[in-house]
């Protein structure tokens, strides 16, 4: 039995591992969306799949790797596997997600045996779906891209030169596309040769103790946080806007959480069937987003482990918006971003101390596509937009920060945009007002306004525009997210998710939600709420309305008398 000493360095080795293969596929990739956002999962995993270690940007991505690994390995044969192999698979239904965000890996071979797998996920900028860039009304999987079920991109370290052409005779953007899977493959290679290296230095037999070890760790961190959480069942609903087809039906996601001293039930049986758009989720995909609730209320200072997750069990309803089958539409996967903030609503009546209010709800992707004018080819750009976080027991909610499913991850800058894109930046800083009040305050989401210098076309993927962000006690919404295209004009227009075409001059503003409030607003601290004044993320306005707080805007001084008054008639 290897000690816990050997188990923890080999555990910092394999993280080490991870981070090394994140460095090099941000070397390598030809996509901003993946070396500025670090739109990727990465893993190390053992040899039933199970992630050991990782190096996470989006947090969904590396526990949706563990699911395709196991599926491709059935799918493939496991004596089909061979030492120099490395393979791809992007069929949603095995995958975790949709046909962009293909997942490589690579199988870890010692002496013709496999010890575990090297996995990167990434989102990459085309492989023939019918809309460039984004697929936002596809109604079956054929309308979504070229699928590739477990198909070896190298096999015994030879490319296979018939599914790069494939690729490049499918892709409207074939040379960022295969550039960023060649990145995939060098991370896993990476990841295979660094691993190979610490079963030279402990041995075999070590590595593979250790790593069942660092899995059995991380179920028993998480058993003892488990039973340390209230009991009971609690329910909760929310909606995504629209599927993208049915434009004036909302979708209803529905959870029934139960915790026992022995597990969490997830049980998503009320959520809408029969959804027609693309906004179905595959089942790894709502395996990932409950596992990352599950860990941010139990191990959320460790790394994440397949271990972590034993005490979890989702029930699912296949066909429905949360466990799509084939040919359902998967390709808008924002189902899983709300998903994980409707599992807070229902816990937050059981344990309103211990999660915060809504976030905003959404990632707010704004994609910009077209031909730049200044060099003649085509180009795509995209950014994720940050959002406010939601109030809590301890404190008020971060203002603009990515939202919750994206840890790892970062927004595009500004100079990055205007460099490569036919697009200026007029405005970008944070929306006063937007966070709910509360006696902790939500945090205030973001705006930014992009004015169009050539005909383009505008992708908004919102999905989280027509509810407000829940609050928690006697706290306010925030406000929701929106689009605005060409404000103060008589062509203004609001709206959510779109693709739209765009002219040159046009602007479209991207603004984010913020979060909900925590506790009743006339409870926090006048001189918290004169400090957000100063700060513009409040207005005098505001804190007259909702905080019974009296602020010279002007000179941010309390007005002590008014205050009193204020507050004493509500």
């Amino acid at each position: 039995m290897t000690d816990a000493i050997t188990t923890e360095i080999i555990r910092h080795g394999l993280l080490a591992n991870a981070q090394e293969m994140a460095r090099n596929l941000c070397r390598t990739s030809y996509n901003t969306v993946v070396y500025e956002i670090h739109d990727y999962g990465i893993g190390i995993h053992d040899a039933n799949g199970d992630v050991v270690a990782d190096a996470p940007g989006i947090a969904i991505f590396t526990r949706g790797n563990d699911h395709g690994i196991k599926k491709a390995v059935e799918f493939l044969g496991r004596e089909n596997l061979h030492p120099g192999d490395v393979v791809m698979l992007n069929y949603p239904y095995w995958s975790s997600a949709h046909t962009l965000d293909p997942l490589v890996f690579a199988p870890i071979h010692d002496d013709g045996e496999i010890i575990g797998f090297a996995s990167c996920r990434i989102h990459v900028l085309d492989l023939k779906q019918k809309d460039a860039g984004y697929v936002l009304d596809s109604t079956d999987m054929y309308q979504e891209g070229i699928f590739f079920p477990a198909s070896k991109l190298y096999n015994r370290g030879v490319q296979n030169d018939d599914i790069f052409n494939l690729i490049r005779f499918n892709s409207r953007m074939p040379e960022r596309t295969i550039g960023d899977i060649q990145a995939q493959v060098s991370a896993c290679v990476t990841g295979v040769r660094r691993t190979q290296d610490l079963v030279v230095k402990y041995g075999r037999e070590t590595i593979a103790e250790a790593m069942v070890a660092i899995n059995d760790h991380g179920e028993r961190l998480a058993r003892l946080a488990l039973a340390k959480l209230p009991k009971g069942t609690w329910r909760a609903h929310d909606f995504v806007d629209t599927d993208g087809i049915d434009l004036d039906r909302m979708v209803k996601l529905d959870v029934e959480v139960t915790i026992t001293d022995d597990e969490m039930i997830l049980d998503w049986t009320g959520s809408d069937t029969d959804v027609k758009g693309p906004i179905n989720l595959p089942i790894g995909g709502t395996e990932a987003f409950c596992s990352l609730i599950f860990k941010s209320l139990t191990t959320p200072d460790t790394s994440v482990v397949a271990g972590n997750f034993r005490p979890m069990r989702i029930i699912t309803t296949p066909g429905s918006v949360v466990h799509a089958v084939p040919p359902m539409p998967t390709f808008t996967l924002w189902t899983g971003l709300l998903g994980g903030e409707v599992i807070l609503k229902a816990l937050a009546q059981g344990m309103p101390d211990l999660v915060p209010a809504c976030s905003g709800g959404d990632v707010c992707s704004m994609m910009g596509l077209g031909v730049n004018p200044r060099n003649g080819e085509a180009w795509l750009e995209a950014t994720n937009e940050a959002v406010g976080f939601g109030g809590h027991a301890g404190g008020d909610g971060e203002d603009g920060i990515m939202h919750l499913t994206e840890p790892g991850c970062r927004n595009n800058p500004v100079e990055v945009l205007e460099t490569k894109s036919p697009m200026f930046i007029e405005s970008y800083g944070y929306r006063p007002d937007s966070g709910g009040a509360g006696e902790h305050r939500g945090g205030v989401g973001v705006g930014r306004a992009y004015r169009f210098l050539a005909p383009s076309t505008g992708i908004a993927i919102v999905y989280k525009t027509l509810t407000k962000p829940w609050s928690i006690g006697d706290g306010q919404p925030g406000d929701n997210n929106h689009i605005v295209l060409n404000p103060g004009t008589d062509r203004e227009v609001v709206k959510g998710g779109s693709y739209n075409a765009l002219d040159t001059g046009d602007v479209l503003v991207n603004n984010t939600g913020g979060g909900g409030g925590w506790g009743d607003p006339l409870r926090r601290d006048p001189a918290a709420v004169a400090a957000d004044v100063r700060n513009g993320f409040v207005s005098a306005e505001a804190a007259r309305r909702d905080y019974g707080v009296v602020v010279d805007p002007r000179t941010h001084e309390i007005d002590d008398e008014a205050t009193r008054r204020l507050r004493s008639a509500a």
